[in-house]
């Protein structure tokens, strides 16, 4: 049974296949569908055309808008990378600062002292 619905599948689609060239092949009629198989053919090579165009501008779209989010948020993070760094270093200015002018008073003090210790060997080598 089976090897008959074989048969059957076979001789079937060879009439197919034989009519489908019978009328591709025909001599006036057959200009016509022949005309006619190639204007579709034709409209849909344009369709496919059309349709990876715009899938090509929408995937362009796509892109320059990733990118362009991509850039805003680089810019933000440079952006508050050179801030943190402006802030830092103002910071660590005020430190040397403080640092530098608490240095200098003590080297203030230390010169009085050495001075005020001088001048009472001094004085002391003087009267003696």
């Amino acid at each position: 049974m089976k090897d008959q619905a074989k048969i059957i599948a076979a001789l079937l689609v060879g009439a197919a296949a034989g009519a489908a060239l019978g009328l591709l092949l025909a001599p006036e009629k057959g200009t016509e569908l022949r005309g006619d198989i190639a204007d579709y053919i034709n409209d849909l090579v344009d369709t496919a055309k059309n349709k990876a165009q715009n899938t090509a501008g929408e995937i362009k779209d796509y892109s320059n808008n990733v990118i362009d989010k991509a850039k805003t948020k680089f810019s933000g993070t440079v952006s508050d990378l050179w801030d943190a760094k402006d802030k830092a270093v103002d910071a660590v200015k005020s430190k040397v600062e403080d640092i530098a002018g608490k240095a200098g008073d003590a080297a203030d003090d230390a010169k009085s002292k050495v001075k005020s210790t001088a001048d009472d060997w001094n004085n002391s080598v003087q009267n003696a």
